[in-house]
C-alpha cells in the first residue's frame, strides 16, 4: 500500500495575525492506522519542505494517543519537516490518497492547480480520495470527466457550519466547508457537533471532524484491501 498525504503548506488564519495549518490529530490517527497495517506513506505539500501545525491543535486539550506518539516520533516529524513538493507526486505511484484537515486548506488546497488535477486523476483511476474536517475543501473546483462538481450527488460529509461557529471563524474563514459542499450538489448530511461521522460514498471517503479521522482510516484501510 503506498497512500500519499497531502498537507496543506498555508499558516496564516486570514488577517488576524493567528498562525494556522494542518491539525495533529487529523493527520495522526491516519498516518499510525495505516503505517501500523504496513503502509508506505509519502507526505507532500504544495510548496514542499515544512508543513505547519495549527499552534491549536498542539496542546494538551486536543492531545490523543496518536498526538502523544507523533510527538515522539522523530522519523514522523522529519518527514512533516521535509514535505514533497505536490507538483513532483506522480498519482500512478500511489494506491490512494488522503488529506488531513485544519484550518490550513481552505486558504490553499481548495484552489491548488496541481491538487485539484491529482484528485481528478485519483479518481478517474477509481483510487480511494479520502478528506477529513476542513480537507474537503480540496474539493471545491474539483471535476468529474463530464465537467460537474465530483461531489455532485455523493453522500459527503465535512466541518460543520456550527463547529466553525463554535471555534469563533465563520467570519474569517474564505468560505464554509458545509455551505459549499451543498452548493457543488453534494449530499451532506452530519451527527451533531464533536461526534465521529465518515461516510463513503464510491472511492470518496470524507470525515467530520477531528474526532473522525480514525473512522476515515479505517474506511481508507478497508478500500484497500
Amino acid at each position: 500500500m503506498n497512500i500519499l498525504f497531502v498537507v496543506t503548506s498555508h499558516d496564516q488564519l486570514g488577517d488576524t495575525g493567528k498562525k494556522t495549518g494542518f491539525w495533529v490529530e487529523e493527520f495522526a490517527n491516519p498516518y499510525y492506522s495505516l503505517l501500523d497495517k504496513g503502509a508506505t506513506i509519502t507526505i507532500a505539500t504544495p510548496k514542499g519542505g515544512a508543513a505547519p501545525i495549527d499552534p491549536s491543535s498542539d496542546t494538551p486539550d486536543a492531545s490523543t494517543a496518536d498526538t502523544d506518539r507523533f510527538n515522539k516520533d522523530t522519523d514522523a516529524k522529519a518527514k512533516i519537516a521535509n514535505t514533497h513538493k505536490l507538483s513532483d507526486m506522480n498519482p500512478d505511484d500511489f494506491d490512494a490518497v488522503f488529506y488531513p484537515g485544519g484550518h490550513g486548506p481552505l486558504w490553499d488546497l481548495a484552489t491548488d492547480k496541481t491538487s485539484i488535477a491529482l484528485i481528478e486523476k485519483f479518481n478517474s483511476q477509481s483510487k480511494p480520495i479520502a478528506f477529513v474536517c476542513h480537507a474537503p475543501a480540496a474539493l471545491q473546483s474539483v471535476k468529474n470527466a463530464d465537467g460537474t462538481p465530483l461531489v455532485k450527488g455523493k453522500k459527503v460529509t465535512g466541518f460543520t457550519n456550527t463547529e466553525e461557529a463554535a471555534v469563533g471563524l465563520t467570519d474569517i474563514v474564505p468560505f464554509l466547508v458545509e455551505d459549499m459542499l451543498s452548493k457543488n450538489g453534494g449530499i451532506y448530511s452530519k451527527k451533531e457537533d464533536w461526534a465521529a461521522y465518515a461516510i463513503q460514498d464510491g472511492n470518496l471517503i470524507t470525515g467530520q471532524n477531528p474526532a473522525s479521522s480514525e473512522l476515515v482510516a479505517e474506511k481508507l484501510l478497508a478500500s484497500l484491501k
